[in-house]
């Protein structure tokens, strides 16, 4: 149980980091940007060239490959959605889906369709041993459990990416406008704020995520293919949606549960292994009836 436990927090701590991506964009645009997995896709293609292809230290190359994904996310946004900005929303969404159509093919047309392997870091494939604990006056013994450092290391760059970006939030001046951004976006701009800036940020940070993301991905499950960021994508809207889209620890909050009841739910119930994916639907459909604003949203009131 406690090897599970710990495989369910390293799934969560994943979808944690990519999810803050869709509602950091939400929160700030009321967009879902549906790109943001092929984004993720593409971080690990740039991950799997750099280190494979080019040879590069796996810290040089993640390092690249964050401002690589986070310039590709600002270019995203340059180009597709802020000639939108004051086009309908329906137009955005649609030009969302189509710059993932666009990563998808694009991908396939490069990188070609035959998955391919992301290399082993020999640093993330070693062992550490937790537990073997024994409390013999409550009659308790914790067996040692081997893990993968990479298990141990994905929720702990989660932890501090996420102490990082709430300073951010709450604490600078980019935060502020943020947050002035994501209350009244016309009024912010009436009171000197640079929106530009403050979306152009937002997507830069989420995508920069997202790479952080992609390349732990790509350590803990090595198939790469030009569709593999269609369902992580989905499962991350699904974890803000879960949390409180547009709330930055609700997105985490909502990535650890899926993550958890993903790994427990094979765990306890082996049979239902082919349905391990269904699972975050029959959350999204339950958090829907009853909590539609998500663990952590806000409360909505019908004005009269």
């Amino acid at each position: 149980m406690l090897q599970h436990l710990a495989n369910g927090v390293s799934l969560g701590s994943l979808y944690a980091l990519i999810a803050i991506g869709y509602t950091m964009v939400y929160g700030i645009l009321r967009l879902i940007n549906f790109a943001h997995g092929d984004i993720f896709m593409m971080a690990l293609y740039f991950a799997f060239f750099g280190i494979a292809a080019f040879h590069l230290p796996w810290p040089v190359a993640f390092v690249m490959v964050i401002l690589a994904t986070t310039l590709l996310g600002m270019a995203i946004e340059r180009t597709a959605y802020k000639p939108l900005r004051d086009a309908p929303k329906n137009s955005i969404l649609i030009s969302a889906i189509g710059v993932s159509f666009l990563l998808e093919n694009f991908a396939t047309y490069v990188f070609s369709g035959k998955p391919k392997t992301f290399p082993g870091i020999a640093f993330f494939s070693q062992f550490i041993s937790l537990g073997g604990v024994e409390v013999p006056w409550i009659n308790l013994y914790i067996p040692v459990v081997r893990v993968q450092v990479v298990t141990f290391f994905i929720p702990v760059v989660t932890i501090i990416f996420l102490a990082v970006l709430l300073y951010i939030i709450n604490h600078t001046k980019l935060g502020m406008s943020m947050r002035a951004v994501s209350k009244d976006y016309e009024t912010a701009s009436v009171m000197g704020i640079d929106v530009d800036k403050v979306i152009t940020s937002t997507f830069a940070i989420g995508s920069g995520l997202a790479a952080i993301g992609a390349v732990m991905w790509g350590v803990r499950y090595p198939p790469v293919w030009p569709m593999m960021g269609v369902m992580p994508g989905l499962k991350c809207f699904i974890a803000a949606v879960v949390g409180g889209i547009g709330n930055v620890p609700g997105a985490v909050l909502g990535g650890f549960i899926l993550g958890m009841g993903e790994i427990l739910l094979v765990a306890s119930l082996p049979s239902l292994t082919g349905y391990r994916d269904a699972f975050a639907f029959i959350l999204l459909i339950l958090i829907l009836l009853f909590r539609p604003t998500g663990i952590l949203g806000e409360k909505t009131t019908e004005k009269v």
